[in-house]
């Protein structure tokens, strides 16, 4: 099937998040975040990985909160480290329980130490202003399948919408932790987050298009690296016979974003050649695809090494439910996550073992 796909940028929501700003004491940034963490993971020993930690007990048996995407600060950064840190985020969306579904969040982890990782959780958000200037939060509603940190922006996969993009510098403290099923302003005042002490409003929506073919849905993301420029890498999940497309976006490199034109409008360059079934993530290095697929709650994960449409598999080398991946090239090193509950591990792989 033959066609064009890309993205359309929102306007830039600087004044909702302004308003948020204005109503939390301002700003805190990911440097806020970084100097509160407040949960402490769970070393792991994993057959076949350079490094693994699992989530404390409450996030490894959460019903409501399911592990998704991961990227790290060796995509934000040329040097690897923010304030001297190794970081990772990661994704994770909630399922509705007594009728209240809390939509996603990410989670900042320092992983400087393997053997001794802090991490905090903190609510994705959209701004609303209301009628009267006053600001309200809403959440974000998406699978979160996939992230990509890049520069000062963080892009988070929403499927057939497209993809999410946050400025980490806009993370606001919300005073109101004592709230966990209570989202935005509070009839006596104050603001709740769902329970989270950090809340990240959006800052542009990237909504998925096409000429002459079907949506792309953004399943996940990551960095692509090359002497040319960075570039987003996007693929699709598929069941049966869905679509298995990948796509790439060059990226800006003073801002992070997709280059656009002056419309707003990002074309995609489709790779040639179909993925295959139950895609959860993939990484491009050296021009050469990493994929990670599922097995269900009982199978264990692979991973393909090649080129679309011609991919090698490396049979049941992850544990069950691998999500997303994404590379850490100081150490040539491969990141993913798992999300069923009680099974659930954040893991570092030696990329030279697929290759």
């Amino acid at each position: 099937m033959t066609g064009s796909v890309g993205v359309l940028r929102s306007r830039a929501r600087d004044a909702e998040n302004d308003a948020l700003a204005g109503v939390t004491g301002g700003r805190v940034g990911l440097a806020g975040v970084l100097t509160d963490l407040n949960r402490t993971a769970v070393p792991a020993t994993v057959p076949g990985t350079v490094a693994a930690f699992a989530w404390d007990r409450k996030d490894s048996w959460s019903r409501r909160w399911w592990p998704q995407g991961i990227t790290s600060s060796a995509d934000a950064t040329a040097g690897g480290t923010v304030d001297g840190r190794r970081v990772l985020v990661t994704s994770s969306y909630s399922k509705e329980i007594r009728r209240i579904n809390k939509g996603a969040r990410i989670t900042v982890a320092d992983v400087t130490d393997p053997s001794r990782v802090y991490y905090r959780h903190v609510l994705l958000v959209t701004a609303v202003l209301d009628d009267d200037g006053g600001v309200q939060l809403r959440p974000v509603r998406a699978h979160a399948g996939g992230l990509t940190w890049h520069g000062p922006h963080l892009h988070v996969a929403a499927t057939h919408k497209g993809f999410l993009t946050f400025a980490l510098d806009d993370i606001v403290a919300v005073p109101d932790t004592d709230q966990p099923d209570l989202l935005g302003r509070l009839p006596r005042g104050g603001m709740a987050g769902f329970g989270h002490r950090y809340v990240l409003p959006v800052r542009f929506v990237h909504r998925s298009r096409a000429e002459g073919t079907h949506a792309f849905r953004y399943s996940f993301l990551s960095l692509e690296r090359s002497l040319s420029g960075h570039r987003l890498l996007a693929g699709e999940y598929a069941r049966k016979d869905q679509s298995r497309r990948f796509l790439t976006y060059d990226l800006d490199p003073s801002t992070g974003l997709p280059t656009a034109d002056d419309d707003g409008v990002s074309s995609a360059t489709l790779l040639p050649g179909e993925g295959v079934e139950r895609m959860q993530g993939a990484v491009r290095v050296g021009g050469r695809l990493h994929v990670t697929t599922s097995a269900g709650l009982h199978g264990r994960g692979s991973i393909w090494v090649g080129d679309p449409g011609s991919l090698l598999r490396f049979d049941r080398v992850l544990p069950p439910g691998p999500e997303d991946l994404c590379h850490w090239p100081a150490a040539d090193q491969l990141w993913t996550q798992t999300e069923y509950p009680r099974q659930r591990l954040v893991l570092a792989l030696d990329r030279s073992r697929f290759t």
